[in-house]
């Protein structure tokens, strides 16, 4: 049996290397989204009331984690709307691609500080800061990708040109979050993070009036 040659092979082997890829990834994801759900404390009572104060006591442990799992189901989301589109990968995609998958498995850390006690503007920030980077580093993937031109011929540039903005604009809510925490010192500076559903919708629909990308 003969082993193909020639440009056809070349493409063959860039595109399953992009597909490994994206496999490490979703594995990647899968052990972070684990490791979230198993900081979750456990409800403790011998009767019913006992159990709904436990699980009132650990109220913020829970909210932390359903936010912390949406947040980390969107960086996976965004990865899975622009790779299949990708042909080749470079050195630099690689390490961007580590880089941020370094800030997903960092999650369930942030989110286990962020429910502590004590010293609020620095836990906070550091959570904020996590998906400020997240958010960084998913954004130049995505200007590595469009300057080497590693995504298919039949690829829309315009999902490439919407994940650049998603993430810019989640990059820069995050941002200004953590000043306000240091401002504020309470949990006033959650209200920053409601700001990016609107900055999203912004973002949208001023990229739907641009014509699409060549």
């Amino acid at each position: 049996m003969t082993t193909p040659t020639g440009p056809d092979a070349i493409g063959q082997t860039r595109a399953a290397a992009a597909e490994r890829l994206t496999i490490f990834v979703d594995a990647v994801i899968a052990i972070a989204l684990t490791l979230l759900a198993l900081d979750l404390p456990i409800p403790q009572g011998d009767t019913t009331d006992a159990m709904l104060s436990s699980v009132s006591a650990h109220g913020k442990e829970y909210i932390a984690f359903a936010l912390s799992f949406v947040v980390i189901a969107a960086h996976w989301r965004a990865h899975h709307e622009i790779f299949p589109y990708v042909r080749s990968l470079s050195s630099r995609l690689i390490s961007l691609t580590l880089v941020w998958l370094f800030m997903q498995v960092l999650m369930p850390f942030a989110t286990r500080v962020i429910t502590a006690d004590g010293a609020f503007p620095l836990r906070f920030s550091l959570y904020a800061m996590v998906q400020v980077l997240a958010s960084a580093s998913f954004a130049l993937i995505i200007r590595e990708i469009r300057r080497e031109h590693l995504y298919r011929t039949d690829g829309p540039p315009r999902v490439f040109a919407q994940s650049l903005t998603r993430s810019i604009c989640l990059a820069t809510v995050f941002g200004v979050s953590i000043p306000v925490s240091f401002l504020t010192e309470d949990t006033s500076a959650y209200l920053c993070w409601l700001a990016a559903p609107i900055a999203l919708a912004i973002a949208r629909r001023v990229q739907d009036r641009r014509p699409s990308d060549a």
